[in-house]
C-alpha cells in the first residue's frame, strides 16, 4: 500500500529527501576523512617523528647522564641531535629582519621521512656542510618569500652569515599551519653542545653568541633504533633518571596517540557542525512530510472506512517517509565519498601527513543509518496524528476531534530525539556536559526561532493591519494561513544565519583578545634575552631613536624541587593528590618586585616581602596556586641554578594574562634574587614599521642575541590563522546554508499546489499578476528578514555569553558585517521564493479550474 500510494507522490517524496542529503554528505565526509587521516597517521608516524626515539630537555644533556643512555640503547643505529630557539635572523641583501624559530642539527636528520627542499640536492648540501662545519643554512619558504630571498643569497643569524643551499617546502612532522606561526631557519649544530652544555668555541652555532645564560633552548636527541624493540623497553633507561627530570620523551606510538588525538577532536567538533546541518535537513522534512499528511486525510479515512487500523495507515506513511530517509541518506553518503577527495586540501594548512583517500565503508553505513534513523524521528512527530483520524472525515470534511486532543505519544517522541541529539554529541564529544551542553544549546537555538515564529503569527492575527493597502494585508496574512511556511522558513533560515554570524562574533572575540597594537601607549614590541651588562645600552639605544622604555624587567629561570619538605619527584609518583604534573616539572620564570603591575590584583595574603630572618616569601598567580593545591603558610623550595632556595607562599594575585604586560606566576621580593643568573626583558612602542626595521636592524648588528618580538606582526599572523580555521568552519557551515535553501526551495514546492488554488481565487476576485509579485515579495521579505535577524539575536547572545564565561573580556563586535549578512540572507530567501512561485504568477485561472 506504500509503494501503490507513493506513486502519484514520489517526485515530492524525493524532494522531501534531498533535505538530509547535504547534511549525510557532510557525516560522511568528516567520518571518512577523519579514518583517512588515522589511517595515514598511523603508517606516517615514524616519519612524522623523524626517529623511533626523541629526548627533549630544556637544559643540556648533562654527561653524567650519557651512560644512562649508552646501557638502554644498544641498538642504536643512527642519532642526531638539535637545539631550537627563537633568534631575530636578517638577510643582507633586502636588509630584512624577523623573529625566527632557528634549528641547529646535527647529523642525518631527519632520519625517517622525506624532508622536501628546492632544489632537491639541498638536503645533501646541508649534511654535508654540517659534517665539515661550514656556514650553510636552510630557510623556510615562507621566510624567503617575505623578504624575497632567493637560494644562494646570506641569512645572518647572530655573529654568523650563512649562505642559503635552500628553501625548505616540508619538514617531516611540521605542518603549514606551524611554519606560518614560526618560519625556521636550519643551520649547522654542535652535539657537544646539546649533550654536555659545553660549547665547541669553533662550532658554528657557538659562534653566533645566541645562546646566553637565561636563553629558552630546546635541546633534543634523535635515534633510530633497530626494529622489534617493545615500546615499554624504550623507556626504561629513563625511569630511574633523578638529575635531569625535565627530559621528555616522544616515541612512535606517543606521537600517533598524540596527533590521533588532536585531529580526533578536529573531527568530532566538525561532526557536530554537520549533524547541525542534518537536523536542520530533519526540520525541513518535518514540515513537508506535515503538510504532506493534510493532504492524505481524506485517503487515510478511506482506509479506515475499508477496515484499516490507525497504526496500519501510519505504518505505510512512515515505510514512504523511511524509504525517502534512505534515499537521501545513500544519496548523501556518495555524495559524502566525493567529498573526502576535497577536504584534505581545505585542511592543507593543519595537517602534517598525506591523507591517502580511501572509502570508508563504516563511515558510510553510519551515515546511511543516522539518515534513516533522524527522519524517521522527526517525521514521526506529524504523522502520529494519522493513527486518530476518523472514518467519519468521508462524510464530515470538518470532523476535527480525532486530532485535537493531546497525544502522549509526541511526548515520547520528543524524549527519543533529545536522547538521540545528546547521544550523538556525546559519542563525539565523550563528555557528559559538552554533549547535555550542545543539545541544550540546540534546543534553545531552535526553541527561539520556533517562539518568533509562533509569536510572529499570533501578532499579525492579534493586530491585523486592516488600514494598509490590499497588497501587505494579503502577504501578511500569508504568515498565518492554513499551509503557511512561516515555522519552517524562519528555523532552517534564522538555523544558518545564528551558525554564521556566531562565528564571525567568536572570530572577533579571540582577536580582541589578543589585539596589542591599538592603544597609543600599548608596547607592540618586546625586546628579550638582554643580558646585564648589555641592559644600560639597549635603553640608550632606544632613548636615541626616541622610544619609550614601557617596562624592564628582569627574569630568573628555576625549578621547583621541593612542597613542604617532599621532593617533586615523589609527588609526581602521587596521581591521586590532584596536583598538576607540569606545574611540578616546569621550568619558573619569575620576577623580583615588591609592588603590583597594573595587570595584577592582590587575591589574598600580602605582597611579596623579605622577613627578618631572609627568608623570602613569595606570591603565587592564583591559578597556579590551584593546579599546585597550594596553601598560605606552604614552603616552597626552588633550584636556582644550582643553588637551592626555601621560599614560604605569603599571599596570591589574579592576572589578566591578556594585558600587553610582563606577567609571572611567581613573584619573589626584592633583595634575593639580585646575584642570581638573570636576563632582562624591555618594552617598547614603534611607531611605523619603517622605525622597527631600522632598531630591528641595528639590534641585529650590535646585540645579535638580543631578539624581538613585533606584537604587530603576530597580531597578523594571528588574524591569517584564525582566518584560516574560520574557512575550515564555514566550509561545514556551507553545508548547514546550503541545506536551508534546499529546505526553503522545497518547502515552496511542497506547498505549490495550495498556492496555485489560492492565486486562483485571488485572480478571479480580479487580482493581476503584478499585485500578486508583490503579494509573494512582501512574504518572503518578511520571513527572510525576521528570520536573519532573530539569527542574529541567538548569535549576539551566544557571542555575549563566550565573551563572558569562556574569553573574560568585554563583549564588542562589528554591526556592520552582520547588517550585511542579515540584508544578502533577506534577498536570497526573496529570490528563491519568487523563482519557485513563478508557476503560481503566470497560470492563467481557467487551466487550474478545468484540472
Amino acid at each position: 500500500m506504500a509503494w501503490r500510494d507513493s506513486r502519484r507522490s514520489r517526485s515530492r517524496l524525493l524532494l522531501f529527501s534531498a533535505a538530509i542529503v547535504l547534511g549525510i554528505a557532510a557525516l560522511v565526509g568528516i567520518n571518512g576523512f577523519g579514518a583517512n587521516l588515522a589511517r595515514s597517521i598511523d603508517e606516517q608516524a615514524r616519519e612524522l617523528l623523524g626517529a623511533d626515539l626523541v629526548l627533549s630537555s630544556s637544559q643540556p644533556f648533562q654527561p653524567r647522564f650519557k651512560p644512562t643512555l649508552a646501557r638502554g640503547f644498544n641498538y642504536v643505529r643512527e642519532s642526531s641531535t638539535e637545539a631550537a630557539f627563537a633568534s631575530l635572523v636578517s638577510f643582507p641583501r633586502g636588509g630584512g629582519v624577523r623573529l625566527a624559530q632557528v634549528r641547529a642539527i646535527t647529523g642525518n636528520f631527519p632520519l625517517y621521512g622525506e624532508w622536501l627542499t628546492e632544489p632537491a640536492n639541498a638536503v645533501q648540501t646541508f649534511r654535508e656542510a654540517t659534517r665539515n662545519n661550514q656556514p650553510v643554512a636552510l630557510v623556510d619558504d615562507e621566510l624567503m618569500a617575505q623578504f624575497a630571498a632567493r637560494v644562494g643569497d646570506s641569512v645572518r643569524v647572530g655573529n654568523v652569515t650563512f649562505r642559503i643551499a635552500g628553501r625548505v617546502r616540508k619538514t617531516p612532522g611540521q605542518s603549514g599551519f606551524s611554519a606560518s606561526v614560526a618560519p625556521t631557519v636550519f643551520i649547522p649544530g654542535d652535539a657537544q653542545q646539546v649533550t654536555t652544555g659545553q660549547a665547541d668555541t669553533t662550532a658554528l652555532l657557538a659562534r653566533t653568541s645566541l645562546i646566553q645564560p637565561g636563553s629558552r633552548v630546546q635541546y633534543k636527541q634523535y635515534f633510530s633504533l633497530e626494529p622489534g624493540i617493545p615500546e615499554a623497553r624504550l623507556r626504561e633507561p629513563l625511569e630511574d633518571v633523578k638529575d635531569q627530570e625535565n627530559i621528555k620523551v616522544e616515541t612512535v606510538a606517543s606521537r600517533k596517540q598524540q596527533t590521533g588525538r588532536s585531529f580526533a577532536d578536529l573531527t568530532r567538533f566538525l561532526n557536530l557542525v554537520a549533524f547541525v546541518a542534518l537536523l536542520l535537513g530533519c526540520v525541513g522534512v518535518a514540515s513537508a512530510v506535515s503538510l504532506y499528511v493534510r493532504e492524505k486525510i481524506a485517503s487515510v479515512a478511506v482506509l479506515r472506512c475499508l477496515g484499516a487500523s490507525g497504526s496500519q495507515a501510519l505504518l505505510i506513511f512512515l515505510l514512504q517517509v523511511a524509504a525517502l530517509g534512505l534515499a537521501g541518506s545513500v544519496l548523501g553518503a556518495a555524495l559524502g565519498t566525493a567529498v573526502q577527495l576535497l577536504l584534505p586540501r581545505v585542511f592543507a594548512d593543519f595537517l602534517p601527513v598525506a591523507v591517502n583517500i580511501q572509502v570508508s565503508w563504516v563511515a558510510v553505513g553510519q551515515g546511511i543509518l543516522t539518515g534513516v534513523l533522524v527522519a524517521v524521528l522527526f517525521a514521526l512527530l506529524p504523522l502520529l496524528s494519522i493513527r486518530r483520524v476518523s472514518p467519519l472525515r468521508t462524510l464530515r470534511a470538518s470532523f476535527e476531534e480525532d486530532t485535537t486532543a493531546p497525544d502522549p505519544l509526541r511526548y515520547l517522541v520528543y524524549g527519543l530525539i533529545f536522547v538521540f541529539i545528546t547521544g550523538f554529541a556525546y559519542l563525539q564529544t565523550r563528555e557528559v556536559k559538552l554533549a547535555l551542553g550542545f543539545a541544550a544549546g540546540l534546543l534553545v537555538a531552535l526553541g527561539g526561532l520556533a517562539g518568533v515564529a509562533a509569536g510572529l503569527r499570533w501578532l499579525v492575527r492579534r493586530f491585523f493591519p486592516t488600514s494598509w493597502s490590499y497588497v501587505w494585508r494579503q502577504g501578511l496574512a500569508n504568515l498565518y494561513r492554513p499551509n503557511n511556511q512561516t515555522l519552517l522558513l524562519i528555523i532552517s533560515i534564522g538555523l544558518g544565519v545564528f551558525l554564521m554570524a556566531t562565528l564571525y562574533i567568536t572570530q572577533g572575540l579571540l582577536l580582541s583578545r589578543v589585539q596589542v597594537a591599538s592603544g597609543e601607549n600599548q608596547p607592540n614590541l618586546v625586546l628579550f634575552d638582554i643580558q646585564p651588562g648589555q641592559r644600560t645600552a639597549v635603553a640608550q639605544l632606544l632613548t636615541r631613536r626616541r622610544l619609550p622604555v614601557l617596562q624592564q624587567v628582569p627574569i630568573v629561570t628555576m625549578r621547583l624541587t621541593e612542597l613542604n619538605g617532599k621532593p617533586t619527584s615523589e609527588l609526581k609518583k602521587d596521581s591521586a593528590d590532584g596536583r598538576s604534573r607540569g606545574a611540578l616539572t616546569r621550568e619558573y620564570r619569575v620576577t623580583y618586585r615588591d609592588s603590583l603591575i597594573n595587570s595584577e590584583q592582590l587575591a589574598e595574603g600580602k605582597l611579596p616581602y623579605l622577613a627578618a630572618d631572609g627568608t623570602p616569601h613569595i606570591s603565587i598567580e592564583t591559578g597556579f596556586f590551584e593546579r599546585l593545591k597550594l596553601k598560605l603558610g606552604d614552603t616552597l623550595t626552588f633550584n636556582v641554578q644550582g643553588a637551592p632556595l626555601t621560599t614560604i607562599v605569603s599571599g596570591t594575585r589574579t592576572v589578566d594574562w591578556t594585558r600587553v604586560q610582563t606577567n609571572f606566576g611567581v613573584v619573589f621580593p626584592a633583595g634575593v634574587l639580585e646575584p642570581a643568573p638573570q636576563f632582562y626583558v624591555l618594552l617598547t612602542r614603534v611607531p611605523d614599521n619603517t622605525v622597527l626595521g631600522g632598531l630591528q636592524r641595528e639590534l641585529v648588528q650590535q646585540f645579535p642575541n638580543v631578539s624581538a618580538i613585533d606584537l604587530g606582526l603576530i597580531l597578523q599572523t594571528l588574524d591569517d590563522i584564525l582566518s584560516k580555521i574560520s574557512f575550515v568552519i564555514r566550509f561545514m557551515a556551507f553545508f548547514s546554508i546550503a541545506t536551508g535553501v534546499v529546505v526553503l526551495i522545497s518547502s515552496v514546492a511542497v506547498s505549490r499546489y495550495q498556492r496555485v488554488q489560492e492565486s486562483v481565487l485571488l485572480r478571479t476576485l480580479g487580482a493581476s499578476r503584478r499585485q500578486m509579485l508583490r503579494i509573494t515579495l512582501v512574504e518572503y521579505a518578511l520571513l527572510g528578514l525576521l528570520a536573519a535577524f532573530t539569527g542574529l539575536v541567538l548569535a549576539i547572545l551566544a557571542g555575549w555569553a563566550l565573551a563572558i564565561w569562556v574569553f573574560d573580556i568585554g563583549f564588542t563586535t562589528a554591526p556592520l558585517p552582520l547588517l550585511l549578512l542579515a540584508a544578502l540572507t533577506t534577498l536570497l530567501t526573496v529570490v528563491i521564493g519568487l523563482f519557485n512561485s513563478r508557476d503560481v504568477l503566470t497560470r492563467p485561472p481557467l487551466a487550474v479550474l478545468r484540472g
